[in-house]
């Protein structure tokens, strides 16, 4: 049973559209006299769709919606009047409403409307759950130069079949670049299969890997497709390779360079379509050094090389990260979007993260909602453990504060590189590597550009 919240100033209307609503459309139905009342309720109560007049004393509908919209509340909203304005309809549907209707309609349009109005919403919440779930909704965001040059650089590697490796710290997303890489490929509609090279006890990695056949081994009572053929025609992401024991490396090897799988227990060779996208934290020279990576497998999984930048190269992401953190979080709880202050931010921005980077930031933002009751994340609720102090306010005198997000943005990437040539004694190169920049001359260029001089 649908919950439907109805909101006009006259009580014999809403009470004659709430016995409607019941009698032929099996809704709950909940009334509130006016604007303020019903932004109570809405903060209150479960509601699955509002009948909203415009026309009240208080709080009218247009300041009604614009609330809403204010507070992220998606409760579809079906707006009458009496006036039969369409002007006015038409403004209550740019600032959010569902649809709108005429107090004079019959009842049974009403309800079919409200039915729809529950339905779509249902509909939308399902589509973002699924985008979400597909890593759609949270794309690799950012707009530092760091995070542009890494989107142009899947953008030219999607198409391309050949093996890329993905090179980045625990928590930089690098599975999301592999599904980037995958939805931007021709292999979109294909299967994306994600595997954890470290999750892989050693004796039963072959088998998730490349499949068995049935009695292959104790506990095999069923031949089992691998990874391999479950990822058929479309891309595997194998994260943390570096930890594939040595027999796998050697039949990875094999599948790279041939096509062809064997299930263990099997001699009988299966061709496989497969886009190779692999991933790891490790140096993998260094493990190539040490004898614990074959050289040659190497070689074969890094035709191309992505780098994904850890959060302390690209700071000034960080509110950006933490408004969709927020509105996630929200999500997920059932709760309207919180705001951080600029304290909060303050912190939260001078943070190095190197514990777990962009996964880190998110964990703690949700941290700071439960221990937050109002609207707004006061810096107190910041983990201590975070920003306790800001090298960068130290040294440049910025923090975050209002105005456009792009000036901010260029505030605070001035900040974050004058903090680095200040820690490097102005010397242009070791502050360019300490960024993360290609050359010295990418960082003279950041410098004209923000007017910096020794």
């Amino acid at each position: 049973m649908s919950r439907v919240l109805i909101v006009d100033d006259i009580a014999a209307m809403r009470e004659q559209y709430a016995y409607d609503l019941e009698r032929l459309g099996g809704h709950a139905p909940l009334q509130a006299g006016g604007g303020r009342e019903a932004l109570d309720v809405l903060a209150t109560e479960p509601v699955d769709c509002v009948i909203l007049d415009l026309e009240m004393p208080d709080l009218d509908g247009f300041q009604v919606l614009a609330e809403m919209k204010r507070q992220g509340d998606r409760t579809p909203v079906i707006v009458y009047t009496g006036t039969g304005s369409y002007d006015r309809c038409v403004r209550a549907v740019k600032l959010g409403a569902y649809t709108f209707l005429a107090k004079d309609e019959p009842l049974e349009r009403v309800v079919q409307e409200v039915d729809n109005a529950i339905a779509w919403a249902r509909l939308r919440d399902e589509v973002r759950t699924l985008r979400r779930q597909a890593g759609h909704d949270s794309p690799l965001i950012g707009e530092s130069r760091a995070m542009q040059d890494l989107r142009a650089a899947i953008d030219r590697l999607a198409a391309i079949p050949s093996p890329v490796l993905v090179l980045g710290e625990s928590g930089t997303g690098k599975e999301l670049v592999a599904r980037q890489l995958h939805d931007r490929s021709p292999r979109a509609r294909r299967p994306f299969v994600a595997v954890n090279g470290a999750a892989l006890p050693e004796s039963l990695a072959e088998s998730e890997l490349f499949g068995h056949e049935k009695g292959a081994f104790t506990g095999a009572d069923r031949t089992r497709l691998g990874a391999f053929e479950s990822a058929q025609g479309g891309t595997l992401f194998l994260d943390e390779v570096g930890e594939l024991p040595p027999a796998a490396q050697a039949k990875l090897l094999r599948v790279l360079e041939t096509g062809v799988i064997s299930r263990v227990g099997s001699t009988a060779e299966v061709t496989v379509d497969v886009r190779m996208v692999a991933a790891t934290n490790r140096d993998l020279d260094r493990e190539v050094a040490d004898g614990r990576f074959r050289e040659d497998l190497l070689f074969r999984l890094n035709v191309h090389t992505l780098r994904v930048p850890a959060l302390r190269e690209r700071l000034s992401d960080v509110p950006v990260l933490v408004d969709h953190f927020l509105a996630q979080v929200a999500e997920r709880f059932g709760q309207r979007p919180r705001q951080p202050s600029p304290g909060a931010l303050e912190r939260l921005a001078a943070h190095d993260w190197r514990r777990n980077n962009v996964r880190e930031l998110r964990n703690v933002v949700e941290r700071m909602v439960i221990a937050t009751e109002g609207e707004v994340i006061e810096a107190a609720a910041v983990p201590a453990e975070i920003g306790a102090a800001s090298a960068v306010a130290e040294i440049t005198g910025w923090r975050p504060g209002s105005g456009p997000l792009r000036d901010q943005k260029a505030a605070a990437e001035r900040a974050i590189v004058l903090a680095a040539l200040e820690r490097h004694d102005w010397h242009v190169t070791n502050a360019a590597r300490d960024l993360g920049l290609a050359d010295h001359s990418s960082l003279l260029k950041i410098m004209r550009r923000h007017g910096l001089k020794r």
